[in-house]
């Protein structure tokens, strides 16, 4: 409260008694009755009026004086009470102050822990995908080797199977995951580095408020009493580039805002890394069981394969026998017929030496032409048989080779997709998003 003016009690004035002009009498003497007197000299009204005002003079300087000592008590009471005043209200705007430089410094340091955790957080997640993409490396040999592996196929067998077309769908997802790690890994650098700055950014305007509030509270500590307060006149003018509390505080909020904003955008960025090593995982594990079942199905088709042709190569080597059999057989049979014929043309020849008229086409002499004619047809057809038998024979061996290179080219692809191929898979990782972690 403003403390009262103290009031000066009155005090009824003296009436003031008008001074008189002086004569303008001449100062010399005018005759013998004014011998030895100085004609200088006032009158008695004259010294009374002189006293009158010297009184007057006296009284109004002194009640001059104690208004004067009244306002200066007043006004030092004023100033002190104004100045108590206004250095309370200053410290309770500074109390203010630091509590809002407080709220303001407990947010960005809040903030700076939680961004330093999510960094921490997504920079494990990068770790992650760089795991992942190096995993990727054994799955893509080993698709490379098997694809590599199965160009050794000889034909027929070398043809575009579903185990091919497989393998290949196989190598393009390898390829796609890689890509789309490796981009994953350049986005969560970058935003990795957008934390870090964002944090960099907090951490200048929290040293800032740790300083400004060092300094006020240290405002606030001082008093009159303080030995180290003194004058700074040139400190009472406004800085140029100092800026207003809305400014001031749109600064931490926007800083705050921005964190923000970087800390959603990693804390989305984890959720997605999580989710395209799972389903990559996923992808990856789906296609190496369907490249297996191909492989398994392949493998039996070429074991029944190599089966039928060994069951029929059995068959061709029996044939074989029975034909070469069959084909001594023939030969035997044509020399007997042979023999046979050698007789009847024998008889023959011998009866046409018959004399005169005993050269006789009698019975036997047609019995004996029509014998020959009997064997000559049958050992053309005979002969006839041989041929064929002996081009069966021939067939027979041409097919008994093919088929034991059938066999062999089956075999061959056999140990290439069971032996090379399928056992080189079990290097294949189980599960890519284990891996992530190792």
């Amino acid at each position: 409260e403003e403390p009262q003016p103290t009031v000066v009690p009155s005090r009824p004035l003296p009436s003031k008694i008008c001074d008189v002009v002086r004569s303008e009498r001449p100062r010399s003497c005018c005759g013998m009755a004014m011998a030895g007197f100085r004609t200088s000299k006032y009158q008695v009204p004259e010294w009374h009026r002189r006293n009158a005002g010297v009184y007057y003079k006296a009284f109004t300087a002194s009640e001059e004086a104690e208004r004067g000592r009244a306002e200066s008590q007043h006004l030092m009471k004023h100033a002190a009470a104004s100045a108590q005043r206004a250095q309370e209200y200053s410290k309770t705007t500074l109390g203010q102050r630091l509590q809002d430089i407080h709220f303001w410094r407990v947010e960005l340091q809040k903030e700076i822990m939680e961004l330093d955790a999510e960094t921490n957080l997504l920079a494990a997640q990068k770790l992650r995908l760089e795991r992942a993409l190096d995993a990727t490396e054994v799955p893509y040999s080993v698709v490379t080797d098997n694809l590599e592996c199965r160009e050794r196929r000889q034909p027929p067998d070398l043809v575009i199977d579903e185990v091919e077309r497989q393998l290949l769908k196989e190598a393009d997802l390898i390829r796609d995951i890689r890509d789309l790690l490796k981009r994953t890994i350049i986005q969560a650098t970058t935003q990795i580095r957008s934390n870090r700055i964002q944090k960099e950014n907090c951490e200048l305007d929290w040293s800032d408020k740790v300083e400004a509030y060092h300094i006020d509270d240290k405002c606030v500590s001082y008093c009159t009493d303080s030995t180290n307060v003194q004058f700074h006149p040139s400190s009472v003018k406004f800085e140029e580039n100092a800026s207003t509390p809305k400014s001031w505080a749109q600064f931490s909020h926007d800083n705050i805002s921005s964190a923000e904003q970087e800390k959603l955008a990693s804390v989305q960025l984890r959720s997605l890394i999580n989710s395209i090593i799972h389903d990559a995982s996923e992808d990856l594990r789906m296609q190496r069981a369907a490249v297996n079942e191909a492989f398994d199905n392949r493998c039996r088709e070429l074991d029944d394969a190599k089966l039928r042709l060994e069951q029929h190569l059995q068959q061709i080597l029996k044939d074989i026998a029975d034909e070469e059999a069959n084909i001594v057989s023939l030969k035997k049979a044509i020399r007997d017929k042979e023999a046979h014929l050698k007789v009847a043309h024998t008889r023959l020849f011998d009866r046409s030496f018959r004399p005169n008229i005993e050269l006789c086409r009698d019975e036997p002499q047609f019995r004996l032409v029509s014998e020959v004619e009997e064997l000559t047809v049958l050992l053309e057809a005979l002969k006839r048989k041989l041929m064929v038998s002996e081009q069966n024979l021939k067939n027979l061996e041409e097919t008994r080779m093919k088929l034991e290179k059938e066999i062999a080219v089956k075999a061959n692809s056999i140990f290439i997709d069971r032996k090379k191929c399928m056992s080189y898979r079990v290097r294949y990782p189980v599960d890519l998003e284990v891996a992530s972690y190792k």
